[in-house]
């Protein structure tokens, strides 16, 4: 090897940029070299596989090589597929087999295969099997193992488990790849028998079977996993506690991650987005203060997907001061995420004019919106009414950046005009829709309809939509708001017996408040626990304190007609978000922010009873409800009683 190709080979080791890399290429083509097919392959690779976002100019490499051999073609076929061009993966592997005299090795077949299973072609996959044994290559660990893979990510698991059982001896990762073959196909007790029959065990295997359950939503499977892990890395902690936040058991998530801090294991990227998501989901701003702190201790406030994920929890919060800091002291380029993220957090709480400032401000750096920066902005208008506004973004979004309307910006369009009583607009603009319109179009139409007190509108829907499904559970809900908004409680109540006949289901509601870094739910109804019990004693003394200062008097129009006038006032009463600030009152210190968060959007009574509560007892309680933010004060809500 002479002196001139070993330095090339040093200077390549060593190349981080693209800009090195054209300055290597230039030096290869001055001594002569490139016509060496080791150098050119390793070129090819560095560009291909190790350098970002270099692949545009390895596929101008590759063309113009004048015969590129086995090596460079797998390079290619490897990098296509690993960059999400399956298809072109295929194209390329199609022309080696027609242009070269030399056949596919076994990583031509597994580079392959792998763009296969990316596509989830079947047939495809077949066909290279076929070829695959031709050229005796199926016996081959490495392509017996991306078949195994093949099969599972297209369904086939009886095909991937005939090929795992004909291998003579597989190894573990043969063996992780059949496991997760079962999980593909949702086989969680064929992937636990695979698991049991392991001669050997390396920490993927528990990693996938940990994975595996968590994906089934099979989380307490997932806890008795983990704990029985012999070792644990980040991959572990990261898929238990974002497992467990992503499924709704925040206490349980955030309880991994301190164990994961009291083992002395380091919080990776993944495992702080995931629990800093969980903040957000419930609400638990103390907890995220904490994890704010701890973030700029270990020096990880750079990691922009961190940042991002903390932005998002103190706007989830209800700290939107906190989000507006965070967004500030970004330290690099900001990305299209961040940018949105501060958006919807500008919109939840009804700053929709300074929301449009942002969305200025971002087109000036240069940051090309998408789809759901627009459905944040148009959210933004819907909920400060900015209609003018709202209708010229939806226009721009298609005629200046080319974004097709998605069925999430019709319903923004629809909830612009519905909230600020345009509901003939909004109606016309239903039926005007390319796309057929879906229940939650639907649903927004008619809980405008519902606000503004239009029956006769609501009547219309109903004739319109003739086709409704008596045994679909969207269709039923539409039914129930129809004749809720006509009050038609018979009706409503014919529907509401029909779903518990047929076992539908509505989402119950929920509300969730931090008290001393501890998440605590309530739902309405029987006194399950002490906790339940000291929310409705509290609530009791509330309500009859609001009764005699404030003069409430319960909202009980939109209750069911066929009961009496005192289960009505009951059925109100003991909604979540009133046991919810309840049980914030008795256990949080005097002058401290009551913060709830909501699973649906907040009813009529209890935006009244916020807003006496606070003027009462001298509180700011914040709410976040299905569809934004309501901040109480002195008697007023922020969002106007426009929501």
């Amino acid at each position: 090897m002479n002196n001139s190709l070993v330095h090339c080979l040093s200077l390549l080791n060593s190349c981080k940029t693209l800009t090195s890399l054209k300055q290597i290429q230039a030096n290869v083509l001055k001594t002569g070299l490139d016509t060496d097919p080791f150098l050119v392959g390793k070129l090819l690779l560095r560009c291909t596989v190790v350098l970002p976002d270099t692949l545009d100019y390895a596929c101008s490499l590759f063309r113009h090589t004048p015969k590129p051999d086995v090596f460079m073609y797998n390079t290619l076929i490897r990098g296509l597929a690993e960059a999400g061009k399956p298809q072109n993966s295929i194209i390329l592997f199609i022309e080696m087999r027609k242009k070269m005299l030399s056949s596919p090795d076994s990583f031509s077949f597994a580079f392959i295969l792998k763009a296969t299973a990316n596509l989830r072609s079947l047939r495809a996959g077949i066909q290279l099997h076929c070829q695959a044994l031709t050229h005796g290559l199926n016996a081959h660990l490495f392509v017996g193992t991306t078949l195994v893979s093949m099969y599972g990510e297209c369904g086939c698991i009886r095909s991937a488990r005939k090929v795992f059982d004909e291998m003579h001896e597989p190894n573990v990762v043969a063996w992780n790849a059949v496991i997760t073959a079962f999980f593909r196909v949702g086989n969680v007790k064929g992937a636990r028998e695979m698991f049991d029959l392991m001669p050997f065990r390396d920490l993927t295997s528990w990693n996938v079977m940990l994975a595996g359950h968590v994906k089934e939503r099979e989380l307490e499977l997932a806890r008795k996993m983990f704990m029985e892990m012999p070792v644990k890395d980040d991959v572990s902690w990261s898929t238990i506690i974002v497992g467990f936040a992503h499924n709704g058991y925040f206490d349980e998530a955030f309880g991994f991650f301190r164990k994961l801090q009291r083992d002395g294991t380091r919080p990776n990227e993944v495992s702080l987005t995931g629990v800093l998501s969980a903040c957000g989901q419930a609400g638990a701003f103390e907890f995220g203060k904490i994890l704010h702190g701890f973030i700029e201790k270990a020096g990880l406030i750079w990691i922009i997907s961190v940042n991002n994920a903390l932005l998002d929890a103190y706007s989830k919060c209800g700290n939107l001061s906190m989000a507006r800091l965070v967004f500030e002291r970004m330290p690099e380029k900001k990305s299209i995420v961040s940018w949105t993220s501060m958006m919807v957090g500008l919109a939840m709480h009804g700053h929709g004019e300074e929301a449009i400032r942002l969305f200025h401000e971002m087109e000036r750096s240069e940051t090309r919106p998408d789809g759901i920066t627009f459905i944040s902005l148009l959210y933004a208008c819907s909920h400060a009414g900015l209609i003018e506004q709202g209708c010229e973004y939806f226009n721009k979004m298609r005629d200046v950046y080319n974004i097709k309307p998605a069925i999430e910006h019709y319903g923004c369009m629809v909830d612009l005009y519905g909230r600020a009583g345009q509901l003939q607009k909004a109606y016309e603009f239903v039926f005007q829709m390319p796309i057929p319109p879906n229940d939650i179009i639907w649903r927004t139409l008619l809980g405008a309809c519902s606000i503004h007190g239009n029956v006769k509108l609501a009547e219309k829907v109903k004739e319109r939509l003739s086709e409704l499904d008596p045994n679909n559970s969207s269709d039923h809900v539409l039914l129930s708001n129809i004749y809720a908004v006509a009050g038609k409680w018979k009706d409503v109540a014919a529907v509401r017996r029909s779903m518990t006949d047929q076992r539908i289901k509505k989402t119950p509601g929920w509300s969730m408040i931090e008290v001393d870094k501890v998440m605590y739910t309530f739902m309405a109804g029987p006194k399950q626990d002490k906790i339940m019990e000291e929310a409705y004693e509290m609530l009791k003394d509330i309500i009859l304190r609001l009764r005699v200062e404030g003069g409430y008097v319960p909202e009980i129009g939109s209750v069911l007609h066929d009961i009496d006038e005192e289960e009505k006032e009951d059925s109100v009463s003991t909604h979540s978000e009133k046991l919810a600030v309840a049980f914030g009152i008795a256990r949080l210190c005097e002058g401290k922010t009551i913060r709830i968060v909501k699973n649906l959007r907040i009813c009529r009574d209890c935006h009244v009873v916020m807003k006496l509560i606070s003027q009462v007892y001298k509180l700011e309680i914040v709410v976040r409800d299905r569809s934004r933010f309501h901040s109480f004060r002195n008697g007023s809500c922020s969002c106007e009683d426009y929501w």
